[in-house]
Order: structure tokens, then C-alpha cells, then sequence
């Protein structure tokens, strides 16, 4: 049976908003208002959208709206709530009203939960650089997943926007959402880090030679198959799973020669990935205490022995 076709409002014309828009009308939902602090910027997300009417003030709100997205930096979530609640002719019984922000909970919401509306968070689990445009991350916008905290009348909304996205629900208790917030980051930016250090890395090797990612992707995406096909643990190779104490000295060496601002970053992630070693039952204790005297040190000091498990 077809489900019935929302009317939604997305306020904050950046990437999130104007992505999540489109793939909403793509979809077959009816994107009715786009709101944002510039006219400049609520014009292009509701061209970009198909959507003619933009609006810089939120008292422009229309009154056949189904479902409000705040999709605005985290910072000005609570504003928005805030003024949205102050529009004393607009009836939120029976409307719902989500935010996009991975840090704040529904709490951020209250006013309008007060007001009578529906209220969750719905963070979509992906990442949306600023420096792209909407049109280079539509294709990777959706089946993804969304952290949402919300009642139970909330998450059914929120499972059924999921479901108009291509994606799905993740849920995520209220007081975890600053936690779950970290893991993102670790997932998208720790990692884009982590590249950035390779790249580091490649040109101290070859200072006018090929692009680091050519050379390093087919190493990288098989590395991410293996953990898809097992998990971290089982994809793990590498001198460290094979206690290889004297690989690891000679690795700190050549560090401290060509890069040495790197050794406590390579220290640091010697020990997690030991950690991992010791999951998958590849290590002795003896192999333990060896690896954890050599690396420890080179941690920059801030760890201590207890640290390292």
C-alpha cells in the first residue's frame, strides 16, 4: 500500500538539509518550505531541491506542513526550537519536529514538544563536508543510518523518515548521545587523520611522486573487506599480531629520522592495535609485557603502564 506523501519544511539550507531534501523529493515526498539564515543560501537549497518557497524568517512557516527538519549547525538548534514555539498561530498538535544534530538530544526540542508536537533527533550517520557540493553527496546519502533518541511516538516517526531516505534507525540512548557522537568522529574524521598522516608519510618517501591514495587505496579497501567479512580482530595482520618486537624497534627508528612527530601518533595506535592482537588471541603475555615495554615510552607520556590493559 503507498504511504502517504509528507509535506516537510527543512530549516538550514547547508549540505545536511539540502541533501536530505533532495533525496526526500527524489522520493516522492513534497518539500514545502526551505528556510535559511541567508536569502542566498535558501534560495540555492530550495533550487537545488525543487522546492520555490524560501524563506529567511521562520514565521513563514506553512501551515500544511507534516514534518519539521531543523537541519542548522547543533549551536542553533535550541534558537530554532525556541522561535518556533513563539509562533502562537501555528498548531503543532499532531506535526513533528526532528533535529539533525549528532551532540544534542530530543531534549533540545522541548519547547515544541510542549507545544504539542512530536519531537527526535535524527542524525544522519555519514559525513557532509562543507567543501563539497549537495550534488557530489546525494549518491552517498542514502541507506545510511541515523542516531535517534526519541519517545515511542517519535521513533515511529523517525523510523518511517528513515524509511523515506533509503536508511535506517539507529537507536541511541539519551544519555550516550555526546558518546555516540565520538564514535562518528572517530569513524570519519580520526580516519580522514589517518590518511592525512599516510600522505605525510608518502611524501617524505617520494616528495614528487604519485598521489598517495593510488598508490594506498587497494591495500586500504582490502583491509576494510576483511574486517566486513570477519571483523577487526580477524582482519588483523601485521607485525604486531606476530609479536614482531624487532619490526616494531626498527619502525620507531626510521620514524625518528624522517618523521618524528609522528612517533606518538604510531606508538599510541601500536598499542590499540596489540589490544586487537591480544582479541584475537594471537599474543602471549610474555609477547604482551615485550611490545608494551618498547612502545610505552614512546607514547609521549601520556600513558601509564595500567593504560595499556
Amino acid at each position: 500500500m503507498k504511504t502517504k506523501r509528507w509535506h516537510i519544511a527543512i530549516i538550514g539550507a547547508g549540505n545536511v538539509g539540502t541533501v536530505l531534501g533532495k533525496v526526500l523529493a527524489e522520493n516522492g515526498e513534497k518539500i514545502v518550505w526551505v528556510c535559511s539564515r541567508t536569502k542566498r543560501s535558501a534560495r540555492a537549497g530550495g533550487r537545488f531541491i525543487g522546492c520555490a518557497r524560501v524563506s529567511t524568517d521562520l514565521a513563514e512557516l506553512p501551515a500544511r506542513t507534516d514534518l519539521v527538519m531543523i537541519t542548522t549547525p547543533h549551536d542553533a538548534v535550541e534558537d530554532v526550537a525556541r522561535g518556533l514555539a513563539r509562533l502562537t498561530a501555528f498548531d503543532f498538535r499532531g506535526k513533528s519536529v526532528c533535529h539533525a544534530s549528532g551532540m544534542l538530544t530530543a531534549a533540545a526540542l522541548d519547547p515544541l514538544r510542549e507545544r504539542g508536537a512530536t519531537v527526535f533527533s535524527f542524525h544522519p550517520l555519514q559525513t557532509f563536508p562543507r567543501t563539497f557540493r549537495p550534488r557530489d553527496i546525494v549518491s552517498v546519502a542514502r541507506g545510511i543510518y541515523y542516531g535517534v533518541d526519541a519517545l515511542p511516538g517519535g521513533m515511529r516517526v523517525a523510523r518511517a523518515l528513515a524509511r523515506k531516505l533509503d536508511g535506517h534507525v539507529l537507536p541511541v540512548p539519551p544519555e550516550m548521545r555526546v558518546f555516540y557522537h565520538a564514535a562518528c568522529v572517530v569513524a570519519s574524521n580520526h580516519l580522514t587523520a589517518m590518511l592525512g598522516i599516510l600522505e605525510t608519510m608518502f611524501h617524505r618517501l617520494r616528495p614528487q611522486g604519485e598521489n598517495f591514495l593510488k598508490v594506498f587505496l587497494p591495500i586500504v579497501e582490502a583491509t576494510l573487506r576483511n574486517v566486513q567479512a570477519d571483523s577487526p580482530a580477524g582482519a588483523l595482520s601485521g607485525p604486531v599480531v606476530r609479536g614482531g618486537v624487532e619490526t616494531i624497534k626498527g619502525h620507531v627508528e626510521a620514524l625518528t629520522r624522517f618523521a618524528p612527530a609522528l612517533i606518538p601518533y604510531y606508538a599510541r595506535l601500536s598499542l590499540e592495535t596489540m589490544h586487537l592482537a591480544v582479541a584475537k588471541g594471537a599474543l602471549v603475555p610474555a609477547q604482551v609485557e615485550e611490545l608494551t615495554r618498547l612502545i610505552l615510552p614512546y607514547t609521549d607520556g601520556s600513558l601509564s603502564p595500567e593504560d595499556s590493559r
